[in-house]
């Protein structure tokens, strides 16, 4: 399987090196543990990738691109098959879901980082609005060697360009928010913030290449499309608006390798409802890897995001690796 590297090094210290600011260095250092049926399947054949191009489009409000380079492989009820042409790749996805759709969703985030046989996981809830690229998330640190719960719960609210959080600890008062700008990261706040940015989760497969279709599945009583393949960084930071690239084009400079593999969950609607991208962090050192989850779903949900005013972020030293 082929892997994200990034390239820092030092195997954990990478990751907490990359999220000095971020949830991922408080945990790294505390844990030791009919028509449209008929139109889909035609998506899930040759149009693997631009069905998965497309329900990425919808979330986040880019051209879906040209699909003619990529390389789809699998059928519904058949095994892998051979290198699709151009024709077959470029497959439109006539109905697929409609621009608008599913614009707000719940969101349920999990990632799992692995270093030193030492795994640890994060996981977030919350709400995200597709257009306004705004979101608020609850992100739940794991618990200490034996069960106990040492860490309070951090608010995060996903904002273009920033990341804001509450109860981050290290000195932070208890009142005030850290405000991280996410153009800055490494990663583009991929990982930075223990829970990847639904947009930004969204966005990278934008960049959908070789895609083959496993086939259906439920997923809490939805069924579900199937396809893994990798994306390409470099590719989807191009795909996004120009006004809104800024993270994904810091994350595309500061991996070593574009390449993420991926596994990407539709509906018969053609909307995106899981996705999973597979990280990794190396080379000085035991490599790191991070598994990245988003789960959506209550499409139409209300969502209110309240960005702090200047008075209640803090400014002023975060002492690293610590928490209340």
């Amino acid at each position: 399987m082929v892997v994200q590297q990034h390239r820092s090094g030092g195997g954990a210290r990478a990751v907490c090196a990359l999220a000095a600011m971020g949830v991922m260095a408080a945990a790294a250092g505390c844990s030791g543990g009919g028509g449209d049926r008929a139109a889909a399947d035609d998506r899930a054949g040759p149009g693997a990738v631009e069905a998965v191009r497309q329900a990425a489009a919808v979330l986040t409000g880019a051209d879906a691109g040209d699909a003619s380079s990529a390389r789809v492989t699998g059928k519904p009820g058949g095994k892998d098959g051979a290198e699709g042409s151009p024709a077959q790749a470029g497959a439109r996805a006539d109905a697929g879901p409609k621009a608008g759709a599913g614009t707000t969703a719940k969101v349920n985030t999990s990632m799992e980082t692995a270093a030193g046989g030492t795994r640890v996981t994060i996981r977030g809830r919350g709400t995200y609005d597709f257009r306004s690229r705004s979101g608020r998330l609850k992100v739940v640190l794991p618990q200490d060697a034996v069960g106990k719960e040492e860490h309070l719960p951090i608010t995060e609210l996903l904002a273009p360009g920033a990341l804001y959080m509450m109860n981050r600890g290290a000195g932070v008062p208890k009142d005030k928010w850290v405000r991280i700008d996410t153009t800055a990261l490494a990663d583009g706040n991929l990982v930075t913030g223990g829970a990847t940015d639904p947009m930004a989760a969204a966005e990278l497969l934008l960049g959908a290449r070789a895609v083959t279709y496993l086939g259906e599945s439920d997923l809490a009583g939805v069924t579900v499309r199937h396809y893994r393949g990798t994306t390409d960084i470099g590719r989807a930071a191009r795909q996004v608006p120009a006004a809104s690239r800024g993270a994904l084009t810091a994350a595309a400079k500061g991996f070593r390798t574009d390449t993420v593999p991926f596994d990407a969950y539709l509906d018969e609607q053609g909307r995106l409802r899981k996705v999973r991208h597979r990280f990794s962090f190396a080379n000085e050192g035991p490599a790191v890897e991070v598994v990245s989850t988003t789960l959506l779903y209550g499409f139409g949900v209300p969502v209110s995001v309240k960005i702090p005013a200047g008075r209640d972020i803090y400014t002023g030293e975060i002492r690293q690796g610590q928490q209340p």
